[in-house]
C-alpha cells in the first residue's frame, strides 16, 4: 500500500526531469523541479507546471514553499505564501492532480528557469480536525485547482 509519494502526471510521463526529492538526510522539504523552461515577466502570475502529483494519507496535505534562494536571489514568491495540496487532490477529474506553483517574479526583469532547476520545496504535514467537525456535510472534490468552494 502507498503512504505517500510523487507521480509523473500523464501529460509529463515521457519527459525526463527531476522528481521531487531531499536533497540532505535531515532536509524537511522535497525540493520540486521545473520540467521545462519557464519565463516569467516582471510583475506577472505564472502558474508554473511541476509536472508532479502527490499522493499522502487523509490526514496530511503537502505545503509548497518556494525555495529561499529563489526568494531571496531571484525575487520570486508564491503569491498565496504556502501552496495547500489536499490529499484528495490527487488523480482529481480535471488536472489529474497536476500540482501547478503561483509565482510571481517581484523582479525588474523578465527571469528564465531552466528545465530541472529548483523552484520550491514541498513538506508533508499532518492536520488536526475540531470537536465538531464530523456533524457538518462535506462535499465531494469535482475539480482541479482551486476547485472547492
Amino acid at each position: 500500500m502507498k503512504t505517500r509519494g510523487f507521480e509523473k502526471i500523464s501529460k509529463y510521463k515521457d519527459v525526463e526531469f527531476k522528481m521531487p526529492a531531499r536533497q540532505t538526510s535531515r532536509a524537511a522539504g522535497y525540493d520540486f523541479c521545473v520540467p521545462e523552461e519557464v519565463v516569467l515577466e516582471p510583475g506577472k502570475l505564472v502558474l508554473v507546471p511541476t509536472g508532479v502529483k502527490a499522493y499522502m494519507q487523509a490526514d496530511e496535505y503537502l505545503g509548497m514553499h518556494i525555495r529561499s534562494s529563489m526568494a531571496v536571489k531571484k525575487s520570486l514568491c508564491l503569491v498565496n505564501n504556502e501552496g495547500i495540496i489536499d490529499a484528495d487532490y490527487y488523480n482529481n477529474p480535471d488536472n489529474e492532480g497536476h500540482i501547478m506553483l503561483a509565482i510571481i517574479n517581484k523582479g525588474d526583469k523578465p527571469l528564465t528557469l531552466a528545465k530541472n532547476e529548483r523552484i520550491a520545496q514541498g513538506i508533508f504535514y499532518k492536520f488536526l480536525l475540531a470537536d465538531d467537525d464530523t456533524q457538518a456535510t462535506k462535499q465531494e472534490r469535482s475539480g482541479g485547482f482551486g476547485s472547492t468552494k
